[in-house]
């Protein structure tokens, strides 16, 4: 399966190859199933390896030694991994927390009340070598599910943006990569209005899963701010793609998903990309998809 080329912007910057991975799991036990999952797969080394920082509390989003201690040791252990690390940007990040307070948090973040938990998390990650961290931060802005999401103000959230990487890139000998991830398609705010500007935006990721039911890829693919607005938008900004989350979801046991999404990643070249594997998106864990975990293990 090819997908056009698209021919109105020049293209993005390229990695030198696409980082593949395998979320299985955040801590140690993780780890162990990616090598697992490693082996099964049967196609050379995953070179991803992919965990998200828990958001209940600050001193969580702070970085928490014995979390990323073992993902310190696994990127030693092989030249050439790629560390990815969700960040999000607010405590109580999965809460129901109401708009006004979300707006609230978001200007006391666009002040700079909150920078010191930041450079806290840039030194811990440096002191144990994971200075060229990709980090995904706030991903999947554009939607509900999080209380860093963009929508109750945006202007906020884009200033906020701007003071977090600021603090990061002060801590001496950082080299990190910051991950721009809203999820696939409008969601509740248009994506577009929450992106902070270029000098603060290395990658322009996107999270896309199946869903939902009965939408085709090609749909996914043209859908407006769907995948091909995402490789477009990357390109008028000379950034390169990511693919932090995908995987299966409202879809059952769909191949053709799997097929289209590892074809526009040939096509596109993303930096990483890491298929999330626990049900209902895994073709690993997931007993259930034996048609989508051909597809995922096919040459």
């Amino acid at each position: 399966m090819q997908w056009p080329p698209f021919e109105e912007q020049p293209p993005a910057p390229v990695a030198s190859g696409t980082a593949a991975g395998v979320f299985t799991g955040a801590d140690q036990d993780g780890i162990d199933r990616l090598a697992a999952v490693e082996k099964w797969r049967g196609r050379g080394p995953l070179r991803a390896g992919h965990t998200y920082l828990p958001g209940r509390t600050w001193s969580e989003i702070e970085g928490p030694p014995g979390l990323l201690g073992p993902w310190a040791d696994w990127q030693h252990r092989r030249a050439g991994r790629v560390f990815v690390l969700n960040v999000p940007m607010l405590d109580r990040s999965e809460d129901p927390l109401p708009d006004e307070e979300v707006r609230n948090l978001l200007q006391q973040g666009a002040r700079g009340d909150f920078d010191g938990h930041f450079r806290t998390l840039a030194e811990r990650l440096v002191r144990l070598q994971l200075q060229d961290t990709v980090v995904v931060l706030g991903w999947e802005m554009n939607g509900t599910t999080y209380t860093h999401r963009c929508g109750p103000d945006p202007a906020a959230w884009r200033a906020y943006w701007r003071r977090i990487v600021g603090a990061m890139r002060s801590a001496p000998g950082q080299r990190f990569r910051f991950d721009f991830a809203p999820s696939r398609g409008r969601d509740a705010v248009e994506w577009t209005r929450c992106y902070p500007g270029d000098g603060f935006v290395d990658i322009v990721g996107m999270d896309s899963y199946d869903q939902p039911q009965g939408m085709s890829f090609r749909e996914q693919v043209e859908e407006p701010y769907g995948l091909r607005a995402q490789v477009r938008f990357a390109a008028r900004h000379r950034k390169p793609v990511s693919y932090p989350e995908w995987g299966l979801f409202s879809n059952g046991d769909d191949a053709a998903y799997v097929r289209g999404m590892t074809a526009w990643f040939r096509a596109h070249r993303p930096v990483y990309q890491t298929l999330t594997d626990y049900c209902p998106h895994g073709v690993w864990e997931c007993s259930g998809h034996p048609e989508a975990a051909r597809a995922f293990r096919a040459p």
